[in-house]
Order: structure tokens, then sequence, then C-alpha cells
């Protein structure tokens, strides 16, 4: 495993609105926060007009916490640039061996569930 990555979360798509959902509006996206369950998934609901590749619209991710965004991402295939989808946090997408991995990097270090 790349060096420095923590794992996060793990992302599922879905299609179906699920209680608990939030709305980001500037991304098109419902989420279900990671932190709302005791196993860390998060759900996500992409609105028509979300610019979201196909892949991640449809196909689970891992997602890891690093402390240099700009450095993991370093020699990957980013498919969704650096991005703040929340006050203090950074993330990025890159496809790995054909599938996607999210890395997010916080301003300030979030309380440990």
């Amino acid at each position: 495993m790349k060096s420095g990555l923590r794992y996060h979360h793990l992302g599922l798509p879905t299609t179906e609105p699920r209680p608990g959902e939030t709305h980001i509006p500037h991304l098109g996206i419902h989420v279900v926060p990671f932190d709302s369950n005791p196993f860390g998934i998060e759900w996500m609901r992409f609105e028509p007009q979300c610019k979201v590749p196909d892949i991640v619209r449809n196909v689970p991710h891992l997602a890891f916490e690093v402390d240099d965004l700009e450095a993991a991402l370093e020699g990957e295939e980013v498919i969704i640039q650096p991005n703040s989808p929340s006050d203090g946090v950074r993330v990025a997408f890159i496809l790995s061996h054909g599938l996607p991995v999210e890395f997010l990097e916080y301003e300030t270090p979030p309380v440990p569930r």
C-alpha cells in the first residue's frame, strides 16, 4: 500500500434516497455521511447534472486520509481534481487498477470516531 494512507471510509453509490442524506448543492450530490454509522460507509446519490465520472457514480470507492493531497496525487491518474465538498477538507479521486480511490486532506484533523 502507498505510504501515508490511512483508511477513512467506503463510498457506495446509490440511486435511491436514504435516511440521513445531506445535500451538497455545489456538487450535485446527496450523501449519507460516513460517520453516521459504525462501519464508515458513505452512501452517495448523484443528481443528473453532477459532473462526477460514471465510474464514481456506479462503482464503490475506498477513501484514504492523507497529510498532503498534492503529494498523494503525484504520478496517479486523477479523475476528479482537488475540490472542497465542505469546509476544512479537500478531496480528489484517482483511478487505480480500474477502480476509483478517494484521497482526503483535512485542514484540521477530524476527531477520532
